[in-house]
């Protein structure tokens, strides 16, 4: 029962926080966003103090579940592992526990975290590792599925589907997601939870309060025939059946132990004279959970008319990179931020996507090759788990200043080819663009756009329409600080 009971709250978060990276609608972060906001790193970033008090009040109670039940990258390791044991069953042993490994690595953590060097902690981040896996490669395959629906819908005169844009947001970034699944598939298959028990902090974190935890996996000698299965089938290598012992601090409370024993020798409980039936600590472990989410609950196309083939825009070399409204300051984001690439699979605008910058890789920042930031538009601040972008209402995020724009003469059409644009002028929703002469005392001379950097934004629009190309002739430089005008 406890196995099952574990399979089922495990499935249901994964399949909820994998379809909130998925959806590129944006209609479901309204239902699951919390899924986000309960995992531990990006609850500890945001100093969410009740979700943290509650995931280490649910491992004193019932041990390392988080690790079993809330953490997606915990989930699909088992996903893998299980499909090991399909091709070759009682395939674990039980080892000693890699204390120093597991220190160096939480040491790791701590001090990139200190000193803000956000790059390893979103390398080593679980919650991380899993956003950076479902944006950069289950997502595109979803859409990529959508695509072919919107394609039959079409054919059949139906809006049921529509297709989007399939993108590279960052090659670098998409490399680096593809090995993290390939080692996650060896290391799962082979061995079960090395990953969880070797590498990762927040694991060893919790690892120090699932030793003292009221429930635990525990044997009863006297029913105990030594047959060795239960430390056969731990993934998490933590049984040593010679001595009748359980690593806590390393078991994750999967329940495929007591499932394995044909003696009854293993059972899930408290001390000796306490103990819970099945049914009473799965209401506890669901309310438990249910309680947690409750409090953690607090593109458009380029159309070309068919008249010629447009060359696509390349980002510009900018001094300083843009950061989302709601981010307060590029050193608030860059150490609040995990890496999950959640804001970036939920913008609508395609204005988000990591940073290739290899001291801030897979940062967030802002690019407007596809889209602009539209000013009615706040998906991001909600859907942040980890306080990195706070959530702004839309006539506040109007008066944000993230950045101004910057004109270059040498790539504007009206210089280079001579014709009438503003493009520019006409599509700033803050109205910070006027056209001037170029020569003032020449009348016959381009007509060319003038920022005011005081009212300017740094929305992007007027960069996304510009016409130059592969380089526009107005681009968007980023404040280390924003500002509000």
């Amino acid at each position: 029962m406890l196995r099952k009971i574990r399979i089922l709250l495990a499935s249901l978060m994964y399949i909820g926080i994998t379809l909130l990276f998925l959806d590129f609608t944006g209609t479901l972060h309204t239902w699951l966003s919390w899924m986000a906001k309960v995992q531990f790193l990006p609850a500890l970033m945001a100093l969410n103090v009740t979700v943290i008090a509650v995931l280490l009040l649910l491992t004193l109670v019932f041990g390392r579940i988080y690790c079993s039940v809330v953490c997606p990258l915990g989930v699909l390791q088992d996903v893998f592992g299980w499909l090991g044991k399909k091709s070759k069953k009682n395939r674990y042993t039980y080892s000693k526990e890699k204390t120093w490994l597991r220190c160096l690595f939480l040491a790791l953590m701590v001090i990139s975290v200190v000193i803000g060097l956000g790059s390893i902690v979103q390398l080593l981040a679980p919650y991380s590792a899993y956003g950076r896996i479902a944006t950069m490669v289950l997502q595109p395959l979803w859409m990529m599925g959508n695509n072919v629906l919107g394609y039959l819908a079409e054919r059949a005169d139906s809006y049921a589907f529509y297709t989007v844009d399939v993108w590279m947001r960052s090659l670098p970034v998409f490399i680096l997601a593809i090995a993290t699944l390939a080692l996650l598939v060896v290391l799962a298959w082979r061995n079960g939870r090395t990953y969880c028990n070797t590498v990762c902090p927040v694991g060893y974190v919790l690892s120090f309060f699932a030793r003292f935890s009221w429930l635990k996996i525990r044997f009863d000698e006297a029913k105990c025939k030594n047959c060795s299965m239960c430390s056969k089938n731990c993934k998490a290598a933590c049984i040593d059946y010679k001595t009748h012992t359980v690593d806590y601090s390393r078991c994750v409370v999967c329940g495929d132990c007591i499932d394995s024993c044909m003696f009854g020798a293993l059972s899930y409980s408290g001390n000796k004279q306490t103990s819970f039936s099945s049914a009473r600590r799965s209401f506890l472990l669901s309310s438990a959970l249910v309680s947690t989410a409750a409090l953690a609950q607090k593109k458009e196309k380029v159309m070309d008319g068919g008249l010629a083939e447009l060359e696509d825009k390349v980002a510009p070399q900018r001094q300083t990179q843009v950061t989302p409204p709601g981010s307060l300051s590029f050193e608030h984001f860059s150490k609040r931020c995990t890496g999950c690439q959640l804001c970036v699979s939920e913008c609508p605008n395609g204005v988000l996507r990591p940073s290739n910058d290899i001291f801030n890789m897979m940062l967030p920042v802002m690019s407007y090759e596809r889209g602009f930031c539209r000013p009615e538009c706040t998906r991001c601040g909600e859907v942040c788990p980890a306080g990195a972008i706070t959530a702004v209402d839309k006539p506040a995020k109007s008066s944000i200043q993230i950045g101004h724009a910057v004109f270059i003469q040498k790539n504007c059409v009206a210089v280079t080819d001579g014709v009438e644009c503003g493009n520019c002028a006409r599509h700033c929703p803050a109205g910070a663009i006027e056209m001037v002469a170029l020569n003032e005392d020449d009348d016959e001379t381009p007509w060319v756009p003038a920022v005011n950097e005081e009212a300017c934004i740094g929305c992007g629009a007027c960069e996304y329409v510009c016409p130059a190309r592969p380089f526009s002739a107005i681009m968007v430089e980023g404040h280390e600080v924003h500002k509000k005008i």
